[in-house]
């Protein structure tokens, strides 16, 4: 079974990048019947905070990428002690007592040799006094896995395809802070081996990190999982880019957004699919692969969403936006209006214009005259537009815009809007006479 996971710090609000990152997760996951799980990555107690773990879990249920499980890193510090333990017995960890002075120190002189700044692992070198002696001045040690330079790191990345790192190039990463807590790489192997992770996509920018964390996995005697990364969200200009880090679901509700626009619109960027409204998340399941994304950056405009989602909400049914709608509208009311919508709110002053109370615009009284007593004579049926117009053209000679804008305002109090076809019927036959009385 395909088990993913997307894993946030809960140090703020989601945004861009890591909507797409969770909906990419979970499409894989749910395409092939898998499972999915949210990690809090709360290894900083200092920034992580409750408030946004809460946020990212509004935001994902909005969504619809319900995880199938829920874990805190926060709560898993054995794991990685025994983990650490581990990998020092088998010589793959090694304690360093450098200051951040010290280890910028070496890196420029390493760069201005014309070398790597990689560490150079003076620390393997320490006895057991020089580290004694160092921890009775107060320094207390750091921890970095060692890699294995003797061998090249590759992996067939599901995006990506061939990926090759030599390891020499790379620095032993700092794992474990000389305060005792955690960084990222090593707690993510732990959790990604005790979960059972098959699969695991996220950004480009994290390419190095696999690369290395590859070499953690064979450490602790552990098959990887799959690997797929994706290029990174690029905005239409620069300013655009800046933001990107900034706007997410906070924004996007305010605005009216539908969230399957945004998942609609996420799926295919970067992707040689097409972006097409839907209007549930399972219509982006037929057809989900990795191998639809391509290496080029993903262009993304926030101004898209707001088209799309209207296109979205005007595909959609009326049992599905039904609580969501004003009191009073029925099925064949947000039938006729759904398609002059661009945010679902909209639905409001369209039920207001099919029940009342609207003030009339009656530009024309003489002509509204002969409409009211037209309409009188007339019928009452769900053709009622057809009829008056047919009837009207007959009487009056009007055709065209004079003949349909002057019954547009006076019923609807609206220059434009949902077919005057559709909506009559609605506003009823008392309503529209009381309204074309001038």
């Amino acid at each position: 079974m395909i088990v993913t996971r997307f894993a946030p710090s809960p140090t703020g609000r989601l945004h861009a990048g890591n909507i797409r990152t969770a909906l990419v997760n979970w499409l894989l996951a749910r395409s092939a019947g898998g499972r999915i799980v949210l990690r809090m990555d709360d290894t900083d107690l200092a920034r992580s905070t409750e408030e946004s773990a809460a946020s990212i879990r509004a935001d994902l249920a909005w969504l619809g990428l319900t995880p199938d499980i829920e874990v805190r890193q926060s709560e898993r510090f054995a794991l990685y002690e025994a983990a650490i333990e581990r990998l020092a017995d088998a010589g793959r960890a090694y304690r360093c007592y450098e200051t951040p002075e010290e280890l910028e120190l070496k890196r420029r002189v390493a760069l201005s040799r014309g070398l790597p700044p990689i560490y150079d692992r003076a620390a393997l070198l320490l006895s057991d006094a020089d580290r004694a002696n160092l921890e009775a001045q107060g320094r207390m040690p750091h921890w970095r896995f060692k890699l294995d330079d003797s061998q090249p790191i590759h992996w067939d990345d599901g995006v990506r395809g061939p990926c090759h790192f030599d390891a020499a190039s790379l620095s032993d990463p700092v794992v474990r802070r000389g305060d005792g807590s955690w960084l990222y790489m090593l707690p993510s192997v732990v959790d990604d081996i005790d979960l059972g992770i098959t699969d695991i996509v996220r950004g480009e920018d994290h390419v190095t990190n696999s690369a290395v964390q590859l070499q953690m996995f064979a450490a602790l005697g552990a098959a990887p999982p799959r690997l797929a990364h994706m290029a990174l969200f690029t905005g239409k200009d620069a300013a655009l880019s800046k933001r990107l880090g900034s706007e997410g679901i906070e924004q996007w509700r305010e605005q009216g957004i539908e969230a399957v626009a945004i998942s609609a619109l996420f799926a295919r960027l970067g992707t040689s699919q097409p972006v097409e409204p839907v209007v549930a998340l399972d219509d982006l399941l037929a057809g989900f692969a990795l191998s639809h994304w391509g290496r080029a950056p993903a262009r993304f405009d926030p101004a898209d969403l707001a088209s799309l989602s209207a296109r979205c909400l005007h595909m959609m049914d009326f049992d599905q936006v039904q609580p969501r709608l004003p009191a009073g509208m029925t099925a064949a009311g947000w039938t006729a209006v759904r398609g002059n919508l661009n945010r679902i709110d909209d639905a409001a002053l369209w039920q207001r214009v099919i029940a009342g109370p609207i003030l009339p615009v009656i530009e024309d009284a003489d002509y509204i005259a002969v409409a009211r007593s037209t309409l009188a004579e007339l019928a009452w049926g769900d053709d009622i537009w057809a009829r008056l117009v047919d009837a009207l053209k007959t009487v009056t000679g009007r055709k065209g815009k004079a003949l349909f804008l002057p019954l547009r305002l006076a019923l609807t109090s609206q220059s434009h809007g949902p077919e005057m076809a559709a909506l009559l019927p609605l506003i009823g036959r008392d309503a529209a006479l009381a309204r074309l009385t001038s």
